[in-house]
């Protein structure tokens, strides 16, 4: 018999255990001159962090309740992963050449960094994620009601909380962790080892617990798939339940609100894109994480068979992972189920709060601290470290966003079944999807229209999803649900325009056809003002444009003052070490007293912006320019006229190299790649990784060789005179020379 102390013991071990293994990815992270090796594998395994206890518990329920349903939850993200990978590709290009932190920063640096932008996508993701969280928790707490008091128990009692408090008391361990091991770093983009070695271990045990489970009741309960089957439909509620229960409308608007979230989500755009380190990584994940959702669905349908014929209705139907082995007293399967589903929410919890607590800092509240101060405290060289007040507002964040789902799931999160409240959240992340894709495909969009869209699909929103659950808690009154507000039918939440549908396919639909509508109206409103023209020139592949004003590109800014100013935001260490960096890349020596250039500008406002966001870095930049250059909107046009010089010469040099016919690139000093054409790589049949800057000549002829392009068994000591007599070694040299 499982006493409840043992099974709060094992979660709070289970937690330490995560500590432990979050110290070592730190410890070996910084020891490890190389960190290539194994970080394929766990930046893969990081990715499952998408599978929640929503996955973990929700599933089985879910298929208890509406047959096949759940699976559209996961066939979004594979579709993704399989056809997408151009797409996510460009998006972590666009992200790390802009030093992009988080979703929200990704939209407002689209949308000419606009701060209103970036603080609309937070508050939305904010509010949207605190029933997802909330999950979590109740989860947490059905679990240890469930294994505490006999799933034979009728439904009621089993949901009776022994212990209090104990989730609150899990959450709160949560909340040290991530303050402990997602906060240690000012700059956002630099990588948290540790944090990704520990939910890449937790993406394993839930992995082995959820599959132990599936073959325990499949071939330890039962003689194996048939049996199950044969028991289920002689069972008739079972059999109804799961293969008539399926809505198609409703299946496929979740297909596509999980095509978003896989994206859009701020723990995934977390995981997918500022833990990205190399192309490597996310080829193995192309495969890996698709691989990783099929298996541990496997066993959705025989569990929810058993829990169905053996439990029926004594027992809540998103706990027949855990009924199932504590009715049979297997106690060891038991805690192994429930250390597995602590794994899926910890993991979650964890991810999103460090990804909720960059926005707020970076999106929230930093802009509107920095429009309070005055601007000699701003870019003050002698002023507070403001590092530590930015990871002060992290560490903060963090508890308030666990603070803020408990009491979500105190208040309102007993009424719902897990997915439910999971598919409450991604309607709500979804209403980013107009201005997220549309900022890659559509140059005339512009910050209104993204504005318009986002607040008008919330909007929608919040009135068709979430507030009939909180009027069915009595909350606001369920006569507007019956009646509408009052008394306009036409106006009922569940029912705009007298629409009959599913309510949740109703909430989607509505919700984002205004966002599209209000995104396409709005833009044409108004034409982008410059630096939005200068961001959609970066996020929009298009041809060349009008050559930019080049005309105030010279300051008086010299680099000791940008360093200066950037050394207070991001600290002084971690700003000489960029600047030496950047230095030694480009071959350069900085002198601190000398003038600041375009590229130098460019260079720190982005330093700038991977510690406080783009919206915030743009408007340090400006104050300290007006400084030197009279007139806030000739200090800002500078910025404009040195983003817009580098582009412009960046993308007229690709473009005429891509209108040549022959294959053509271009080497420094050390035989390292600068630029290319795609007729080069083609040449020379080099897959996509050669073409980057940096590529040394040696790991191309490497590569060729390796292809038996020199001849069978070609080593690199006779690829030297093979490079001169072959065909393609022709070709090589004279791309060279």
């Amino acid at each position: 018999m499982l006493q409840g102390w043992i099974v709060v013991l094992v979660a709070l071990a289970y937690i330490l255990l995560l500590f432990v293994i979050a110290s070592y990815g730190d410890k070996v992270a910084k020891t490890r001159v190389k960190k290539t090796r194994g970080r394929p594998l766990i930046y893969a395994l990081s990715l499952s962090v998408y599978c929640t206890s929503w996955t973990f518990f929700g599933s089985v329920g879910s298929a208890s309740r509406n047959g096949f349903e759940f699976i559209a939850i996961y066939l979004g993200p594979i579709l993704m992963f399989a056809f997408g990978y151009p797409l996510i590709l460009r998006v972590i290009q666009l992200a790390k050449a802009e030093k992009i932190t988080s979703v929200a920063d990704f939209i407002a640096a689209r949308y000419g960094k606009n701060p209103m932008v970036g603080a609309i996508v937070t508050l939305i993701a904010f509010i949207g994620m605190i029933p997802y969280i909330a999950l979590q928790l109740k989860a947490l707490d059905l679990s240890v009601g469930t294994i505490v008091l006999h799933p034979l128990l009728s439904l009621d009692d089993a949901e009776i909380s022994i212990f209090g408090d104990e989730t609150l008391m899990i959450a709160i361990f949560m909340a040290v962790f991530t303050w402990l091991f997602g906060t240690r770093h000012i700059d956002a983009t630099e990588h948290q080892e540790g944090l990704m070695l520990s939910i890449a271990t937790e993406a394993v045990v839930k992995l082995v617990a959820f599959l132990a489970i599936g073959i325990w009741v499949t071939f330890m309960l039962f003689d194996g798939p048939w049996d199950l089957l044969h028991a289920s439909f002689a069972n008739t509620n079972s059999s109804q339940d799961l293969f008539t229960n399926i809505n198609a409308s409703k299946w496929a608007v979740i297909t596509l609100l999980s095509l978003f979230s896989i994206v859009l989500l701020p723990r995934q755009f977390h995981v997918t894109v500022t833990e990205y380190n190399s192309e490597a990584e996310l080829k193995r994940a192309t495969w890996l994480f698709p691989s990783y959702l099929i298996a541990i669905n496997l066993f959705v349908v025989p569990i929810a068979l058993a829990g169905l014929t053996i439990l029926g209705n004594t027992v809540d139907p998103d706990m027949f992972v855990l009924a199932l082995p504590r009715a049979y007293d297997a106690d060891w399967l038991t805690l192994l189920v429930f250390i597995g589903g602590l794994s899926a929410a910890t993991a979650m919890v964890i991810v999103t709060t460090v990804a909720l607590s960059i926005m707020v800092s970076n999106d929230l509240v930093m802009p509107i601290i920095l429009r309070r101060r005055s601007e000699d405290e701003i870019i003050s060289t002698s002023g507070e470290d403001m590092s530590q007040l930015v990871l002060g507002i992290r560490r903060m964040s963090i508890f308030l966003v666990i603070l803020g789902s408990y009491v979500y799931y105190r208040v309102a999160g007993d009424s719902a079944a897990l997915s439910s409240i999971g598919l409450l959240s991604f309607a709500a992340i979804a209403q980013f999807a107009p201005s997220f894709i549309g900022g890659l495909i559509w140059r005339r969009a512009n910050a209104r229209g993204a504005i318009a869209s986002m607040l008008a699909g919330f909007t929608v929103w919040f009135y068709t999803l979430l507030l009939p659950v909180f009027a069915r808690e009595n909350i606001f009154g369920a006569t507007i649900l019956n009646n509408g507000p009052f008394g306009i039918e036409i106006l009922k939440p569940e029912a705009l325009l007298y629409l009959d549908v599913d309510p949740f396919v109703h909430g989607v639909l509505w919700s984002l056809v205004a966002g599209l509508v209000f995104y396409v109206a709005f833009s044409l409103t108004r034409q982008p003002t410059a630096i939005e023209r200068i961001q959609a020139n970066t996020f929009v592949p298009t041809g060349i444009t009008q050559a930019p004003a080049l005309r105030k590109l010279r300051t008086t800014i010299t680099v000791g003052d940008l360093q200066a100013t950037i050394s207070r935001y991001v600290g002084e260490e971690r700003t000489q070490r960029s600047f030496d960096t950047y230095a030694a890349e480009h071959r350069i020596t900085i002198d601190s007293k000398e003038e600041a250039d375009a590229v130098i500008l460019r260079f720190s406002e982005q330093l700038l912006a991977s510690a406080i966001g783009s919206a915030s870095a743009r408007l340090v930049l400006s104050l300290l320019l007006k400084r030197r250059d009279p007139g806030t909107q000739e200090a800002i046009k500078l910025l404009d006229d040195a983003t817009e010089a580098i582009q412009y010469n960046r993308d007229l040099l690709q473009i005429a190299l891509d209108q040549v016919r022959q294959g053509i690139s271009v080497y420094d000093k050390d035989l390292r790649l600068i630029c290319w054409n795609r007729q080069y790589r083609e040449m020379l049949m080099l897959p996509a990784k050669f073409g980057q800057v940096g590529t040394s000549l040696e790991e191309m002829i490497r590569h060729i060789a390796e292809a038996g392009e020199f001849g069978d068994g070609a080593s690199m000591k006779s690829s030297a005179f093979a490079c001169t007599t072959s065909s393609i070694g022709r070709r090589l040299i004279r791309s060279i020379w």
